[in-house]
């Protein structure tokens, strides 16, 4: 077994592994890696519910992004690997999401481009800051952001899900040709709308690193 360093410092032999010794917030972000990996393979599973499992799936990698930004601050568990990892995990999971959306659903593919160029942006700054020696945090505007994009993928995903036994229920409000569109084309263009808000205010609270450009 491979010796490390524990948090109190000391060397330790007999502890599994570095997730052994990480806070419960930073074993929720990973585990929303995790998950993403199983939301992904549900739609390649050929399997009769498998939107619905990719729906489930989703909406429990969410809550988790949920739980660790909150349990980190109010147990004051803030950790640098929870700053760089906590919004990394958030950019797979919604990088995956609308990939496979655009494939999948009726999702048009300038909204995902729109979604993950901010995204691609975002993570260039915190490259450049880190290379700086400082460690950027999520603004609560991106937070905002996350709230709504995740919305967005959960009213997709249900709408694929709805053609299955579970949601069929909900198909006469969710299906393509259903008088209700309305309501997706509102969550698609306020969403897209605050990622590019968002992602600019992100540039402009940080434009000092680019000082030297």
């Amino acid at each position: 077994m491979q010796p490390f360093i524990d948090r109190r410092g000391f060397l330790s032999l007999d502890k599994g592994s570095l997730l052994h010794t990480m806070n419960l917030p930073n074993k929720l972000t990973v585990a929303r890696l995790f998950l993403t990996g199983v939301f992904v393979a549900c739609f390649y599973i050929p399997w009769a519910h498998a939107m619905t499992a990719a729906l489930l799936t989703f909406s429990v990698a969410s809550i988790t992004d949920y739980l660790d930004g909150k349990i980190a601050r109010s147990r004051n568990l803030v950790t640098n690997f929870g700053k760089l990892f906590d919004p990394l995990a958030d950019k797979v999971l919604i990088a995956a999401a609308f990939i496979l959306l655009v494939e999948r659903t009726e999702m048009k593919a300038w909204i995902a481009i729109v979604i993950l160029a901010r995204e691609f942006f975002v993570t260039g700054i915190r490259l450049i800051a880190a290379n700086q020696g400082a460690i950027l945090a999520a603004e609560n505007l991106g937070k905002h952001k996350m709230v709504w994009q995740i919305v967005t993928v959960l009213y997709f995903l249900l709408s694929a899900a709805s053609a299955e036994t579970m949601f069929g229920f909900l198909r006469p409000v969710l299906a393509p040709s259903s008088p209700h569109q309305w309501v997706g084309f509102f969550i698609v263009g306020f969403t897209t709308m605050l990622t590019l808000v968002s992602g600019f205010s992100y540039f402009w609270k940080n434009k000092h690193l680019f000082n030297d450009a």
